[in-house]
Protein backbone atom coordinates (compact mmCIF):
# COMPACT_ATOMS: atom_id res chain seq x y z
CA UNK A 1 0.00 0.00 0.00
CA UNK A 2 1.46 3.43 -0.97
CA UNK A 3 2.63 5.56 1.91
CA UNK A 4 0.53 8.66 2.74
CA UNK A 5 3.33 11.04 1.72
CA UNK A 6 3.47 9.51 -1.76
CA UNK A 7 -0.30 9.80 -2.12
CA UNK A 8 -0.11 13.44 -1.04
CA UNK A 9 2.65 14.17 -3.57
CA UNK A 10 0.64 12.58 -6.38
CA UNK A 11 -2.47 14.54 -5.37
CA UNK A 12 -0.53 17.81 -5.55
CA UNK A 13 0.80 16.83 -8.99
CA UNK A 14 -2.75 16.08 -10.11
CA UNK A 15 -3.86 19.46 -8.75
CA UNK A 16 -1.19 21.24 -10.80
CA UNK A 17 -2.14 19.31 -13.94
CA UNK A 18 -5.83 19.90 -13.32
CA UNK A 19 -5.24 23.68 -13.19
CA UNK A 20 -3.05 23.59 -16.29
CA UNK A 21 -5.83 21.85 -18.18
CA UNK A 22 -8.36 24.38 -16.94
CA UNK A 23 -6.25 27.41 -17.84
CA UNK A 24 -4.78 26.37 -21.21
CA UNK A 25 -7.86 24.96 -22.95
CA UNK A 26 -9.49 28.36 -23.45
CA UNK A 27 -6.48 29.98 -25.17
CA UNK A 28 -6.17 26.92 -27.41
CA UNK A 29 -9.80 26.37 -28.40
CA UNK A 30 -11.54 29.60 -27.40
CA UNK A 31 -11.59 30.89 -31.00
CA UNK A 32 -13.05 27.59 -32.27
CA UNK A 33 -15.73 27.52 -29.56
CA UNK A 34 -16.49 31.22 -29.99
CA UNK A 35 -16.98 30.69 -33.71
CA UNK A 36 -19.34 27.74 -33.00
CA UNK A 37 -17.05 25.35 -34.85
CA UNK A 38 -16.89 22.83 -32.00
CA UNK A 39 -18.85 22.47 -28.74
CA UNK A 40 -17.05 22.86 -25.41
CA UNK A 41 -16.98 19.13 -24.70
CA UNK A 42 -15.25 18.47 -28.03
CA UNK A 43 -12.76 21.25 -27.31
CA UNK A 44 -11.96 19.62 -23.97
CA UNK A 45 -11.57 16.25 -25.64
CA UNK A 46 -9.24 17.64 -28.31
CA UNK A 47 -7.19 19.36 -25.62
CA UNK A 48 -6.84 16.09 -23.72
CA UNK A 49 -5.85 14.09 -26.81
CA UNK A 50 -3.30 16.50 -28.25
CA UNK A 51 -1.81 17.44 -24.88
CA UNK A 52 -1.28 13.75 -24.20
CA UNK A 53 0.26 13.27 -27.64
CA UNK A 54 2.71 16.12 -27.08
CA UNK A 55 3.55 14.87 -23.60
CA UNK A 56 4.16 11.29 -24.70
CA UNK A 57 6.46 12.28 -27.55
CA UNK A 58 8.48 15.50 -27.31
CA UNK A 59 7.50 16.18 -23.70
CA UNK A 60 9.82 13.43 -22.46
CA UNK A 61 12.81 15.56 -23.41
CA UNK A 62 11.68 18.44 -21.23
CA UNK A 63 10.95 16.05 -18.35
CA UNK A 64 14.52 14.75 -18.64
CA UNK A 65 15.91 18.29 -18.56
CA UNK A 66 14.01 19.31 -15.43
CA UNK A 67 14.32 15.97 -13.68
CA UNK A 68 17.93 15.07 -14.55
CA UNK A 69 19.90 18.06 -15.84
CA UNK A 70 19.02 21.12 -13.73
CA UNK A 71 20.47 19.54 -10.56
CA UNK A 72 23.74 17.61 -10.29
CA UNK A 73 22.08 15.09 -7.99
CA UNK A 74 18.54 14.09 -8.94
CA UNK A 75 18.15 12.25 -5.63
CA UNK A 76 17.44 15.69 -4.14
CA UNK A 77 13.93 15.20 -5.51
CA UNK A 78 12.65 13.44 -2.42
CA UNK A 79 8.96 13.12 -1.70
CA UNK A 80 9.21 16.06 0.69
CA UNK A 81 11.07 18.34 -1.71
CA UNK A 82 8.76 17.34 -4.58
CA UNK A 83 5.75 18.31 -2.47
CA UNK A 84 7.32 21.72 -1.77
CA UNK A 85 8.18 22.26 -5.45
CA UNK A 86 4.75 21.30 -6.77
CA UNK A 87 3.05 23.23 -3.95
CA UNK A 88 4.91 26.44 -4.85
CA UNK A 89 4.05 25.94 -8.52
CA UNK A 90 0.38 25.49 -7.61
CA UNK A 91 0.44 28.65 -5.47
CA UNK A 92 1.99 30.63 -8.33
CA UNK A 93 -0.77 29.43 -10.66
CA UNK A 94 -3.37 30.51 -8.13
CA UNK A 95 -1.70 33.92 -7.62
CA UNK A 96 -1.55 34.46 -11.36
CA UNK A 97 -5.23 33.72 -11.74
CA UNK A 98 -6.05 36.11 -8.89
CA UNK A 99 -4.02 38.97 -10.41
CA UNK A 100 -5.47 38.39 -13.85
CA UNK A 101 -2.00 37.76 -15.28
CA UNK A 102 -1.37 34.05 -15.84
CA UNK A 103 1.99 33.05 -14.40
CA UNK A 104 4.40 31.09 -16.55
CA UNK A 105 4.20 27.55 -15.22
CA UNK A 106 7.44 26.54 -16.91
CA UNK A 107 9.38 29.53 -15.61
CA UNK A 108 7.98 28.98 -12.13
CA UNK A 109 8.88 25.28 -12.10
CA UNK A 110 12.42 25.92 -13.34
CA UNK A 111 12.81 28.74 -10.81
CA UNK A 112 11.63 26.64 -7.87
CA UNK A 113 13.94 23.77 -8.83
CA UNK A 114 16.77 26.29 -9.22
CA UNK A 115 16.00 27.56 -5.71
CA UNK A 116 16.47 24.00 -4.46
CA UNK A 117 19.71 23.74 -6.44
CA UNK A 118 21.18 26.97 -5.03
CA UNK A 119 20.16 26.10 -1.46
CA UNK A 120 21.77 22.67 -1.76
CA UNK A 121 24.76 23.78 -3.85
CA UNK A 122 23.78 21.28 -6.57
CA UNK A 123 22.55 23.60 -9.33
CA UNK A 124 23.84 22.85 -12.83
CA UNK A 125 24.74 26.38 -13.89
CA UNK A 126 25.56 25.35 -17.48
CA UNK A 127 22.03 24.01 -17.95
CA UNK A 128 20.52 27.11 -16.35
CA UNK A 129 22.54 29.40 -18.65
CA UNK A 130 21.27 27.48 -21.68
CA UNK A 131 17.67 27.70 -20.48
CA UNK A 132 17.98 31.42 -19.72
CA UNK A 133 19.54 32.03 -23.14
CA UNK A 134 16.56 30.51 -24.90
CA UNK A 135 14.17 32.35 -22.59
CA UNK A 136 15.63 35.57 -23.99
CA UNK A 137 15.78 34.44 -27.61
CA UNK A 138 12.28 32.92 -27.81
CA UNK A 139 10.27 36.07 -26.98
CA UNK A 140 12.47 38.18 -29.27
CA UNK A 141 11.88 35.69 -32.09
CA UNK A 142 8.14 35.64 -31.41
CA UNK A 143 7.99 39.45 -31.39
CA UNK A 144 10.02 39.79 -34.59
CA UNK A 145 8.06 37.19 -36.54
CA UNK A 146 4.76 38.68 -35.40
CA UNK A 147 5.84 42.19 -36.43
CA UNK A 148 6.70 40.95 -39.93
CA UNK A 149 3.51 38.91 -40.27
CA UNK A 150 1.41 41.74 -38.87
CA UNK A 151 2.95 44.36 -41.12
CA UNK A 152 2.90 42.37 -44.35
CA UNK A 153 0.15 39.76 -44.11
CA UNK A 154 -2.23 40.52 -41.25
CA UNK A 155 -4.78 42.51 -43.24
CA UNK A 156 -4.92 39.83 -45.93
CA UNK A 157 -5.51 37.16 -43.31
CA UNK A 158 -8.17 39.27 -41.60
CA UNK A 159 -9.98 39.97 -44.87
CA UNK A 160 -9.91 36.30 -45.89
CA UNK A 161 -11.23 35.09 -42.53
CA UNK A 162 -13.95 37.77 -42.56
CA UNK A 163 -15.10 36.76 -46.04
CA UNK A 164 -14.93 33.06 -45.14
CA UNK A 165 -16.88 33.26 -41.87
CA UNK A 166 -20.06 31.25 -41.70
CA UNK A 167 -23.25 32.44 -40.04
CA UNK A 168 -24.02 28.91 -38.85
CA UNK A 169 -21.84 26.18 -37.33
CA UNK A 170 -19.81 24.36 -39.97
CA UNK A 171 -20.13 21.00 -38.22
CA UNK A 172 -23.11 19.38 -36.52
CA UNK A 173 -23.71 16.12 -34.67
CA UNK A 174 -26.34 13.91 -36.29
CA UNK A 175 -28.00 11.78 -33.59
CA UNK A 176 -30.71 10.27 -35.81
CA UNK A 177 -28.86 6.97 -36.15
CA UNK A 178 -27.74 4.43 -33.59
CA UNK A 179 -24.26 5.95 -33.51
CA UNK A 180 -23.97 9.77 -33.57
CA UNK A 181 -22.02 11.08 -36.55
CA UNK A 182 -20.47 14.43 -37.42
CA UNK A 183 -21.90 16.08 -40.51
CA UNK A 184 -20.66 19.06 -42.49
CA UNK A 185 -23.25 21.80 -42.78
CA UNK A 186 -21.40 24.04 -45.23
CA UNK A 187 -20.58 23.42 -48.87
CA UNK A 188 -18.36 26.49 -49.19
CA UNK A 189 -14.71 25.51 -49.61
CA UNK A 190 -13.27 28.66 -48.01
CA UNK A 191 -15.61 28.37 -45.02
CA UNK A 192 -14.53 24.78 -44.46
CA UNK A 193 -10.86 25.65 -44.86
CA UNK A 194 -11.12 28.56 -42.40
CA UNK A 195 -12.88 26.34 -39.88
CA UNK A 196 -10.28 23.59 -40.21
CA UNK A 197 -7.49 26.14 -39.71
CA UNK A 198 -9.07 27.54 -36.53
CA UNK A 199 -9.51 24.07 -35.02
CA UNK A 200 -6.09 22.97 -36.29
CA UNK A 201 -4.33 25.87 -34.60
CA UNK A 202 -6.06 24.92 -31.35
CA UNK A 203 -4.77 21.36 -31.70
CA UNK A 204 -1.26 22.70 -32.35
CA UNK A 205 -1.46 24.80 -29.19
CA UNK A 206 -2.66 21.81 -27.18
CA UNK A 207 0.21 19.71 -28.56
CA UNK A 208 2.78 22.41 -27.71
CA UNK A 209 1.33 22.67 -24.21
CA UNK A 210 1.84 18.95 -23.76
CA UNK A 211 5.45 19.10 -24.93
CA UNK A 212 6.33 21.77 -22.36
CA UNK A 213 3.84 21.58 -19.50
CA UNK A 214 3.97 17.86 -18.75
CA UNK A 215 7.35 18.44 -17.07
CA UNK A 216 5.79 20.99 -14.73
CA UNK A 217 3.42 18.32 -13.44
CA UNK A 218 5.63 15.29 -12.92
CA UNK A 219 9.35 16.14 -13.46
CA UNK A 220 10.26 16.19 -9.74
CA UNK A 221 8.53 12.85 -9.13
CA UNK A 222 10.14 11.24 -12.16
CA UNK A 223 13.55 12.81 -11.51
CA UNK A 224 13.60 11.46 -7.97
CA UNK A 225 12.60 7.99 -9.11
CA UNK A 226 9.29 8.18 -7.25
CA UNK A 227 7.38 7.16 -10.39
CA UNK A 228 8.49 5.89 -13.80
CA UNK A 229 8.32 8.02 -16.96
CA UNK A 230 5.36 6.21 -18.62
CA UNK A 231 3.32 6.34 -15.42
CA UNK A 232 4.19 10.00 -14.89
CA UNK A 233 3.26 10.93 -18.47
CA UNK A 234 -0.05 9.09 -18.12
CA UNK A 235 -0.79 10.61 -14.72
CA UNK A 236 0.00 14.16 -15.81
CA UNK A 237 -1.95 13.85 -19.06
CA UNK A 238 -4.96 12.44 -17.23
CA UNK A 239 -4.90 15.32 -14.73
CA UNK A 240 -4.76 17.87 -17.54
CA UNK A 241 -7.57 16.06 -19.36
CA UNK A 242 -9.71 16.22 -16.22
CA UNK A 243 -9.21 19.98 -16.02
CA UNK A 244 -9.88 20.41 -19.74
CA UNK A 245 -13.16 18.52 -19.53
CA UNK A 246 -14.42 20.18 -16.33
CA UNK A 247 -13.30 23.61 -15.18
CA UNK A 248 -12.18 24.61 -18.69
CA UNK A 249 -15.82 24.58 -19.79
CA UNK A 250 -16.36 27.75 -17.76
CA UNK A 251 -13.34 29.56 -19.20
CA UNK A 252 -14.37 28.49 -22.69
CA UNK A 253 -17.87 29.84 -22.07
CA UNK A 254 -16.69 33.20 -20.81
CA UNK A 255 -13.67 33.24 -23.13
CA UNK A 256 -11.74 34.67 -20.19
CA UNK A 257 -8.32 34.64 -21.82
CA UNK A 258 -6.22 37.45 -23.17
CA UNK A 259 -5.59 35.47 -26.36
CA UNK A 260 -9.28 34.70 -26.86
CA UNK A 261 -10.20 38.34 -26.32
CA UNK A 262 -8.19 39.20 -29.44
CA UNK A 263 -9.77 39.44 -32.87
CA UNK A 264 -9.77 36.00 -34.45
CA UNK A 265 -7.01 36.70 -37.05
CA UNK A 266 -4.66 37.99 -34.33
CA UNK A 267 -5.41 35.02 -32.09
CA UNK A 268 -4.60 32.61 -34.90
CA UNK A 269 -1.34 34.33 -35.84
CA UNK A 270 -0.12 34.73 -32.25
CA UNK A 271 -1.11 31.17 -31.38
CA UNK A 272 0.61 29.67 -34.41
CA UNK A 273 3.84 31.61 -33.91
CA UNK A 274 3.94 30.88 -30.16
CA UNK A 275 3.06 27.19 -30.40
CA UNK A 276 5.65 26.61 -33.12
CA UNK A 277 8.40 28.23 -31.04
CA UNK A 278 7.45 26.17 -27.97
CA UNK A 279 7.51 22.90 -29.94
CA UNK A 280 10.96 23.74 -31.35
CA UNK A 281 12.31 24.54 -27.88
CA UNK A 282 10.78 21.35 -26.49
CA UNK A 283 12.61 19.39 -29.17
CA UNK A 284 15.78 20.92 -27.72
CA UNK A 285 14.66 19.88 -24.23
CA UNK A 286 14.14 23.49 -23.13
CA UNK A 287 11.18 24.21 -20.82
CA UNK A 288 9.65 27.40 -22.17
CA UNK A 289 6.71 29.64 -21.42
CA UNK A 290 3.91 29.73 -23.95
CA UNK A 291 2.20 32.59 -22.14
CA UNK A 292 5.28 34.86 -22.31
CA UNK A 293 5.95 34.12 -25.99
CA UNK A 294 2.27 34.60 -26.80
CA UNK A 295 2.19 37.94 -24.96
CA UNK A 296 5.12 39.40 -26.88
CA UNK A 297 3.75 37.96 -30.13
CA UNK A 298 0.48 39.79 -29.50
CA UNK A 299 2.45 42.95 -28.72
CA UNK A 300 4.41 42.49 -31.95
CA UNK A 301 1.21 42.22 -33.95
CA UNK A 302 -0.16 45.33 -32.28
CA UNK A 303 3.02 47.30 -32.89
CA UNK A 304 3.04 46.28 -36.55
CA UNK A 305 -0.45 47.73 -36.92
CA UNK A 306 0.80 50.95 -35.32
CA UNK A 307 3.67 51.08 -37.81
CA UNK A 308 1.20 50.70 -40.66
CA UNK A 309 -0.92 53.49 -39.25
CA UNK A 310 -3.97 51.22 -39.01
CA UNK A 311 -6.64 52.18 -36.53
CA UNK A 312 -7.65 55.71 -35.55
CA UNK A 313 -7.81 56.40 -31.82
CA UNK A 314 -10.49 59.01 -32.39
CA UNK A 315 -12.76 56.43 -33.99
CA UNK A 316 -12.46 53.77 -31.29
CA UNK A 317 -15.72 52.38 -30.07
CA UNK A 318 -16.59 50.93 -26.70
CA UNK A 319 -17.74 47.39 -26.18
CA UNK A 320 -20.28 46.29 -23.58
CA UNK A 321 -19.08 43.99 -20.84
CA UNK A 322 -20.95 41.32 -18.95
CA UNK A 323 -21.95 43.46 -15.98
CA UNK A 324 -23.87 45.87 -18.17
CA UNK A 325 -21.26 48.59 -18.12
CA UNK A 326 -19.06 49.82 -20.91
CA UNK A 327 -15.43 48.94 -21.20
CA UNK A 328 -12.98 51.15 -23.10
CA UNK A 329 -11.87 49.80 -26.45
CA UNK A 330 -8.24 50.28 -25.46
CA UNK A 331 -8.43 47.19 -23.28
CA UNK A 332 -9.56 44.70 -25.90
CA UNK A 333 -8.87 46.54 -29.12
CA UNK A 334 -10.68 49.06 -31.31
CA UNK A 335 -13.92 48.09 -33.00
CA UNK A 336 -15.01 49.02 -36.46
CA UNK A 337 -18.46 48.57 -37.93
CA UNK A 338 -18.83 45.80 -40.48
CA UNK A 339 -21.16 45.75 -43.41
CA UNK A 340 -24.06 44.31 -41.46
CA UNK A 341 -23.82 46.93 -38.73
CA UNK A 342 -22.15 44.68 -36.18
CA UNK A 343 -18.90 45.90 -34.65
CA UNK A 344 -15.78 43.91 -35.43
CA UNK A 345 -12.86 44.09 -33.02
CA UNK A 346 -9.56 45.35 -34.42
CA UNK A 347 -6.10 44.77 -33.05
CA UNK A 348 -4.76 47.58 -30.88
CA UNK A 349 -1.43 48.04 -29.11
CA UNK A 350 -0.93 49.41 -25.60
CA UNK A 351 2.81 49.37 -24.79
CA UNK A 352 2.31 50.18 -21.10
CA UNK A 353 -0.17 47.36 -20.60
CA UNK A 354 2.08 44.96 -22.52
CA UNK A 355 5.02 45.94 -20.30
CA UNK A 356 2.92 45.47 -17.14
CA UNK A 357 1.80 41.99 -18.17
CA UNK A 358 5.29 40.82 -19.16
CA UNK A 359 6.74 42.25 -15.93
CA UNK A 360 4.21 40.43 -13.75
CA UNK A 361 4.77 37.23 -15.71
CA UNK A 362 8.41 37.38 -14.58
CA UNK A 363 7.79 38.67 -11.06
CA UNK A 364 5.67 35.70 -9.97
CA UNK A 365 8.28 33.09 -10.97
CA UNK A 366 10.92 35.26 -9.31
CA UNK A 367 8.98 35.31 -6.06
CA UNK A 368 8.47 31.53 -6.27
CA UNK A 369 12.22 31.03 -6.84
CA UNK A 370 13.15 33.17 -3.84
CA UNK A 371 10.55 31.38 -1.72
CA UNK A 372 11.98 28.00 -2.70
CA UNK A 373 15.49 29.09 -1.78
CA UNK A 374 14.32 30.30 1.65
CA UNK A 375 12.26 27.16 2.33
CA UNK A 376 15.01 24.74 1.33
CA UNK A 377 17.64 26.75 3.20
CA UNK A 378 15.61 26.80 6.42
CA UNK A 379 14.19 23.27 6.08
CA UNK A 380 16.49 21.08 3.94
CA UNK A 381 13.99 18.34 3.15
CA UNK A 382 16.08 16.97 0.29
Amino acid sequence: MPEPLLIFAILIAVFVGFNIGGSTTAPAFGPAVGASLVPKVVAGGLMAVFFGLGAATIGRRVVDTLGQQVLHDSSLFTLESSIVILGLVGLALFAGNRTGVPASTSMTTVGVIAGLGVASGELQWATMREILFWWVVAPIAGFAVSVVVGYVYYQRVADWISSSSADEPLFAIDRSGTIPTVTVTSSQRDELLAGVIVVGVGCLMAFSSGTSNIANVVAPLIGGGVIEMPIGIGLGSAAVALGALTIARRTLETLGSDIVELPLPAALVASTVSATIIVVLSLLGIPASFVVVATVSIAGLGWSRTLRGDGDSENRLSTPVGDGGVEPAEKHGALTPTGDGEPERELDFDPLESARVVTLQHVLPGVATASAYVVFSVAPVY
